[in-house]
Order: structure tokens, then C-alpha cells, then sequence
């Protein structure tokens, strides 16, 4: 099924952490008892026949019927357990994941938690992954959606950056700045999302540093390197003090989803919806705190979203 779901025997192998080689014989093997071909091959991809297919889809209905029968006996009486594989941002998950993960082993300590904080976007089904806190437009159809937050977005810069090189009075004077940008394989952030005239306008920016980790822009933005755009509560605290200053805040960038993401099913398993309800709650709570900190500076309420 892992072939199927990622298109090659060499995906499935480092999913599974098998050889394609050993993959390819199970899949001869199965072919030749159900004698029929089930996948086509290629040098580079694998895909499913009309026979595959059908065997595939089967395959997932029992699966599933095997798993909502597992998660109905242990919702009556146990308690979750297992293994669970949580990616989140790299800034958001130090500041509130390292306190959910704690948190949730303490209640429930049959668990094992693996998180893995980045700024790259991972392929969720290719690293099995069990939950997801995304930030930006959430549009995957594969997996559900738990919106936490619509989020706004805020460019700022150290005051020193200012003094220095002056403050920019409309977008297009940004293209003269050195704009601090989250860039890593497939990244858009280069080009940035204004509301200008109730009109979306893509801007290009650039600079003369990039980074894959927000939490590092953050600190070249303090130290006067650079104009930066980010969540409005990831930098509350900084834009509270003065240490970051807002700038363009009649021409603002579009407001991102904070969401959950999880694999579809018609029944949660116990350890997946009790980390997912603990995190949301966890980071609501987080935002409107920071949010707190700035009521000032942020004209517009953040709208929470169950």
C-alpha cells in the first residue's frame, strides 16, 4: 500500500525502512497469488493498474474497518497509547509544542511522542506523519482540517534598521530595502501578499540574507539587518517593547490559517484527537496571550475560529 500512496518502490522502502528490492518481491509474490499484474513500472515511478486499483481500494476499507473496530475497543476502556509523528514550524513548535508534548506524556504516558520541528514544508504521507500544525492556505484535501486561528501578518523592522536606511511609505519602496526572507525548496516567500486598495498584491522582495528558520530572521530583524514579515503574535513581545517597529500598516500583508492537520478517518485514534484537541487548545491559548501584549498595535481583532 506505502508503493501505492508514494508512486515508487523507493519511497515505500525509506517509509518502511525496507529495500526496494525486497518491496518489488512481496509485490511479484502477491501478483502471482492473485495471478494478475498490479502495478505497471517504470524506471522512476510505479502505478497502479485497473486491477491494482481495485485490490488498493479494498485493501483500505478493511484496513479501515480493522481500525475504527480497534479505536471502538479502546475508546471504551483504555487509554491512549502508541506512537505519535507531529511536525510543526520551527518557532511556533519551541515556544508552544515542547510544553503540549510534556503536558500530554504526563496524562498519558503510554505514549511516544516524536516531533519534528522545521520551516520546510514535509510531505505528510510520505513521513507518515500523525499531525501537522500548518500556517499559510490550508488546502489539503487528503487530510482534515482543525482551523485553530485566521492570523495576521506584520512587517517590522529594528528601530536601528530605520534610523539607518529609512522607513519605507509604500510597497513598492520595500523592492529598495533588504527584506529578511524564509526561503527554502519550493518556497514562495519572496514574493509577498499586500492588501492594497482591498486588492491582493504580490510584491517582490529581496535581500541580501535568507534563511530556512523564522526564529533566525527574527534575530537578524532585532539586530538591525533587515525588514522582516511575520505572524503578528510571533512577534508581540519584540514589537511591545519597540525593540521591532511595524511599518506599512495601512498596506498590510494577507492573514494566514493556523490550522491542525490530520490523516482522514472516520474514527480518530485515542492518542491522535487528544494530542489534537490538547495543541489547540494549547495554541489559542498562546496567541491571545502574546496578542495581549499589543492590543495597541493590532487594529483588528484575531478572529478564532472552532
Amino acid at each position: 500500500m506505502r508503493s501505492a500512496e508514494l508512486g515508487s518502490f523507493s519511497a515505500a522502502g525509506r517509509s518502511l525502512r525496507m529495500s526496494p528490492s525486497v518491496i518489488s518481491y512481496r509485490i511479484q509474490a502477491l501478483e502471482e497469488h492473485l495471478n494478475c499484474r498490479l502495478v505497471s513500472r517504470t524506471t522512476r515511478r510505479m502505478n497502479l493498474t485497473e486491477a491494482g486499483r481495485i485490490f488498493y481500494d479494498k485493501c483500505v476499507d478493511i484496513i479501515d474497518t480493522v481500525e475504527r473496530a480497534e479505536t471502538s475497543v479502546v475508546q471504551a476502556g483504555a487509554s491512549p497509547r502508541g506512537a505519535l509523528k507531529v511536525t510543526a514550524p520551527l518557532r511556533l513548535g519551541r515556544r508552544v509544542l515542547s510544553r503540549v508534548a510534556v503536558d500530554y506524556r504526563c496524562v498519558h504516558p503510554e505514549t511516544d511522542i516524536h516531533l519534528r520541528l522545521s520551516d520546510h514544508l514535509i510531505d505528510l504521507v510520505q513521513d507518515s506523519v500523525d499531525i501537522a500544525i500548518r500556517m499559510g492556505q490550508l488546502r489539503d484535501s487528503t487530510f482534515t482540517l482543525r482551523k485553530v486561528a485566521e492570523v495576521e501578518r506584520v512587517i517590522c523592522a529594528a528601530p536601528s534598521y530605520l534610523e539607518k536606511y529609512g522607513e519605507p511609505k509604500t510597497p513598492e519602496e520595500l523592492r529598495l530595502h533588504q527584506c529578511l526572507l524564509l526561503r527554502f525548496p519550493g518556497s514562495h516567500q519572496y514574493r509577498w501578499p499586500l492588501i492594497v486598495n482591498s486588492k491582493v498584491v504580490l510584491l517582490d522582495v529581496s535581500g541580501g540574507i535568507d534563511a530556512d528558520d523564522t526564529d533566525f530572521l527574527v534575530r537578524l530583524a532585532l539586530s538591525g539587518q533587515g525588514i522582516v514579515m511575520m505572524p503578528l503574535f510571533d512577534v508581540a513581545e519584540e514589537l511591545a517593547n519597540g525593540k521591532l517597529v511595524p511599518i506599512l500598516t495601512e498596506t498590510p500583508p494577507v492573514s494566514v490559517t493556523l490550522g491542525v492537520l490530520y490523516p482522514s478517518r472516520k474514527m480518530l485514534p485515542p492518542r491522535v484527537k487528544a494530542f489534537v484537541e490538547m495543541t489547540i487548545a494549547a495554541l489559542r491559548c498562546h496567541i491571545t496571550h502574546e496578542l495581549q501584549r499589543i492590543d495597541e498595535v493590532s487594529k483588528q481583532p484575531l478572529r478564532m475560529i472552532g
